[in-house]
Formats: structure tokens, sequence, C-alpha cells
């Protein structure tokens, strides 16, 4: 039977372009597989060649886990990188199910926001922002260094922080600075970035927990001064 290229497929079912549109999970086995290995033979797509092998493992990701690299090497079409390329792939599943989920710090109050960005700004001469993007539950989602700058101040554009939530799936945002001048009074400019940041937020429906001014020992926090 003569083989019928991926890439004559609608684009919808090519395992490259379905995984980019629904996620990994919207993939079959064999079309995960199809994927790392690349291609199949002349007459056999390499989702129809991993649907082979996966059948003489009785469709058992395990069992295929558990073949041996000359195993592998009797499909035709298999070659010795490619038999590889699957057991590496069994392996990393294998060591991905036995480590434990990363845990996510908590940053539900300005100490623990100061606690957690302390130790990247305690040495720093210029000033920085950062964002501190969290889930519901205040669990860190990302932290991200948004912009650096001058000695008294650097340029923040609200903008970058509002696209970086969204993109992140964020529904509480902090935003965190240093003051090279070991300064916690919060300056004017600061005050007006901070307005800015609310009223964006505001817009987006994204809480606004804090703005942080760090210092190497202390901190001021808009939260705790009543001012947000």
């Amino acid at each position: 039977m003569e083989k019928f290229p991926i890439n004559h497929w609608a684009a919808e079912d090519r395992p490259r372009e379905k995984l980019e549109a629904n996620g990994p999970q919207a993939l079959t086995n064999a079309e995960l597989l199809a994927i790392l290995i690349g291609s199949g033979t002349p007459k056999k797509s390499a989702v129809d060649l991993m649907k082979e092998v996966l059948a003489q493992c009785n469709n058992n990701l395990n069992t295929l886990g558990k073949m041996s690299i000359q195993q592998l090497l009797q499909f035709n079409g298999i070659g010795p990188a490619k038999a590889i390329t699957i057991l590496a792939a069994c392996e990393l599943g294998k060591r991905r199910a036995a480590t434990s989920p990363e845990e996510r710090p908590e940053l539900s109050s300005a100490t623990l926001i100061y606690e957690y960005m302390h130790p990247k700004m305690q040495d720093l001469d210029t000033e920085e922002a950062w964002i501190l993007l969290m889930n519901q539950n205040f669990k860190l989602i990302k932290a991200e260094r948004i912009s650096h700058g001058g000695i008294t101040e650097t340029a923040v554009d609200v903008r970058v922080i509002i696209k970086e939530a969204l993109l992140n799936n964020a529904t509480i945002l902090a935003f965190c600075h240093n003051h090279p001048s070991n300064s916690t009074r919060p300056s004017r400019q600061d005050d007006s970035l901070t307005e800015r940041i609310r009223k964006a937020c505001d817009i987006m429906r994204i809480y606004f927990l804090d703005h942080v001014i760090v210092t190497d020992g202390n901190y001021y926090s808009y939260h705790n001064q009543g001012r947000l």
C-alpha cells in the first residue's frame, strides 16, 4: 500500500500542528511518538509505524519502555537513532512520574514578597523592576524582571506588565522594585506608576496585590500603608 505522507494530511490531523493548536493531551500515543521519530518509511507514515510498534506492546507504554534497542531495530523503519529516541522518551516519562510537583512559593503578603525578592536585589547598584504573577491562591506562576536602568529610576511600560499577566493566566499581580539608595521612601514617580498599574489591573480584572519597594534590610509596602 502506498504511503500517504503526513505533510499531505489536513493540517488539523498532522501531529505537530495538532499539538501546537490543541496541546499535547489531544494527541494519541502513536502521534506523540511520531513527532519524536520524525519520519516513517516509503510505505508507512511515522504515525502508522508507531501504531505498529505499539500494537506489539499491547498499546502499553510501560511495555514499550522495557523493550531493548535490538528489539526496536526489528521494525522496518526503526534505526538506532529512532530506537534510542523512543527509549529516552519512555525513561523521561518514568522519571517524571517519580518526581514530585514543583512547590510554588506563596506570596500573599508584603513580607513574603520581600523575603522572596531581597536575595535578587540586595546587591544591585541600579534600579530593577519585577512583576510577580500569581494564581488565585497566591502561588507564584512567574517572576520576571521587566526593566532595569538608572541609579534613581527605571522605565516601566504598564502595557508589558498587563501583557505578561494575561499570557501567564495570572489573576493576582504584585510589582516590586529596589532603591539602591537604601531609602524605603517612595518617590512621586513611584506613586504615579502604582496608580497606573492599579487602573490597568482594574480594567483587566486582575487583583493588584502590592507594590513593594525593596532595600537591603527593609521594605515599603503600598498595601500595608493603605495606599492600595
